[in-house]
């Protein structure tokens, strides 16, 4: 893995140098460093940095707030002055990472905005096994995507596991990149919180059964409305491709296949939907366990 910087350490403590000291301070666009950060909407410099980007300063908070690795904290000038800043800039220069100030201008360019935020992190990658997402817990629920192409809907459905405290997400053959500016933006932070793995349809589903969850899939094939399916105290949801859905060979390796009713002209759900219709439901069965209270 290629490491933009060499990590340092600084901090912000009694005596020690002002906010913008402790800034290395980019004025041009043909900055090496500035040139990557931009190329971070590219799959394959990610996939060469092991980096990724996530916008704003409460993701960029809640990033360091869990424990995962910046290697970068860009802040516009402006944004030094906002209330926040600094210490969330206190919390980066404790884990190593990089301090960059930029002008405003370079910033809408790194994130190709007209009205970019004022901060921006770049996070190491994770890659998790299936391993990591099994879990002990009498109750369990998992989201399993097969084939998944839409980054806004991996993001958004992130978000949703995460708001019902589901164990994970295994994203099932070829999917979309969960690490991609898309995704980070529609999961809203969530990318920081819930667990997410890769794995074939084989390995998925020898997993899941050493795990003893049940496995339903919504599908126009469905027998019962959603509603009626046991879902079980350890069950993995399964959806399918935007497009096509599940093969049928995947199908046949349910327990159950779930419809979700409809009416009206429309024939199916957006992706993002269908599965936090699935996911609630079958937190519904469970009794909620964890929610906040109102």
């Amino acid at each position: 893995m290629h490491e933009l910087t060499s990590p340092r350490k600084a901090g912000l403590q009694a005596g020690s140098p002002s906010l913008t000291q402790i800034f290395t301070k980019i004025t041009s666009t043909s900055n090496p460093l500035i040139k990557t950060l931009r190329g971070l909407d590219r799959k394959k410099v990610r996939a060469e940095t092991g980096l990724f980007m996530a916008e704003g300063g409460r993701l960029v908070q809640q990033g360091l707030q869990n424990g995962w690795q910046a290697d970068t904290i860009i802040v516009s000038t402006p944004g030094l002055d906002r209330p926040g800043t600094q210490d969330l800039v206190q919390t980066a220069a404790k884990t190593g990472a990089r301090l960059v100030e930029v002008p405003e201008r370079i910033m809408g360019q790194i994130t190709r905005k007209d009205n970019p935020g004022m901060v921006l992190g770049a996070f190491r990658q994770r890659q998790r096994t299936l391993a990591d997402l099994s879990t002990s817990s009498q109750q369990a629920i998992w989201i399993g995507l097969y084939e998944v192409r839409d980054p806004g809907n991996l993001g958004t459905i992130l978000r949703t596991a995460d708001c019902a405290g589901l164990a994970g997400v295994i994203l099932i053959g070829t999917c979309c990149d969960p690490y991609s500016v898309e995704a980070v933006r529609a999961s809203m932070g969530s990318i920081f919180d819930i667990p997410f793995a890769t794995a074939s349809f084989e390995a998925f589903n020898a997993w899941r059964a050493g795990e003893t969850a049940t496995l339903t899939a919504a599908s126009v094939n469905g027998t019962a409305g959603h509603t009626g399916i046991p879902f079980g105290e350890r069950a993995v949801i399964l959806m399918g491709n935007e497009q096509s859905g599940l093969p049928g060979d995947l199908e046949a390796a349910c327990d159950h296949l779930a419809l979700i009713p409809m009416r009206g002209g429309a024939d199916s759900l957006n992706l993002a939907q269908a599965t936090a219709i699935m996911s609630y439901e079958a937190w519904r069965q469970q009794g909620y366990p964890g929610a906040r209270e109102a």
